[in-house]
């Protein structure tokens, strides 16, 4: 197994047969844009990254039924949202890296990155209307609108520089959690599992959506283009700070592990546990 994989996907060692999955069906989805002007921009976006939201839907459809051709083009919708998303968000924060490379706006310029992710959604749009069923297509949509909404509302603060925990809270849950909540509602509802199984799955996500962004700006805190580093800024004692996001991210992904337990025994569960642990944080 090549280690450099796992360095930058961590998550390839224990969920590789997801990811294959993953990988393969955005592959068959790409291949049928094969005459696109978009075709090499696409393959680019979606190169790497750890595919976790695809790997919470798959499991989540694990959980109360079996992966089949739909749940796998639920994986690629909600993958293909995220893509869209690190475009414009990579615009915004003017990033210079991700995912060892350069980002999608340096590699192909502003025009054609604003429009790829304008067709990033029609793809989403698109697998929509395969999967054929009103609450999915509106549960898409409602995700794009609120992860949209986390963005605007960051820039908001950051200009206002007047952050507050809650504040910091309410942009992770709208622009990460969003996904991870939405991955796991998809995949229960695709897997025709009971309306509770679809709530406390979607509370999974949600919860551990929160928690993940949590430890991704711990490790990133030198980065100060992160909210997070305004509630440093603001403080008189930055430990205060790190001890208040630690209690945080515990509590959140504490959350997370309880919203599983009316969730039926199975490795899928299993599984979904196990993802709790990428969450914990050692400085």
């Amino acid at each position: 197994m090549n280690r450099k994989n796992i360095e930058i996907n961590p998550l390839l060692d224990t969920y590789r047969k997801y990811i294959e999955k993953i990988d393969a069906a955005l592959n068959n989805e790409l291949e049928l844009y094969l005459e696109s002007e978009f075709m090499e921009p696409l393959k680019y976006a979606v190169d790497g990254g750890k595919r976790i939201r695809p790997i919470i839907l798959l499991l989540a459809n694990e959980c109360v039924g079996k992966i089949d051709e739909d749940t796998l083009s639920g994986a690629c919708a909600i993958e293909f949202l995220h893509t869209e998303s690190v475009i414009h968000d990579d615009i915004i924060d003017n990033e210079t890296k991700r995912r060892q490379k350069d980002p999608f706006h340096i590699k192909f310029g502003y025009n054609t990155s604003v429009l790829t992710g304008d067709f990033v959604l029609g793809l989403i749009l698109n697998i929509s209307s395969r999967l054929n069923n009103p609450r999915i297509t509106k549960d898409l949509a409602t995700a794009a609108m609120l992860m949209s909404e986390g963005e605007a509302i960051e820039g908001l603060l950051e200009e206002s520089e007047d952050v507050t925990f809650d504040d910091y809270v309410k942009v992770i849950e709208y622009k990460t959690a969003t996904a991870f909540e939405m991955a796991a509602k998809l995949g229960a509802i695709i897997g025709n599992g009971s309306e509770e199984d679809i709530q406390s799955l979607a509370e999974y996500g949600k919860n551990i959506g929160i928690a993940y962004q949590i430890r991704d700006d711990l490790l990133d805190w030198k980065n100060e283009d992160k909210l997070f580093n305004l509630l440093i800024k603001k403080s008189s004692d930055p430990r205060d700070v790190f001890n208040k996001m630690d209690e945080m991210l515990k509590t959140f992904s504490h959350r997370a592990e309880s919203s599983l337990r009316k969730i039926q025994e199975s490795p899928a569960k299993n599984n979904l546990e196990n993802l709790i642990k990428f969450t914990e944080f050692k400085a």
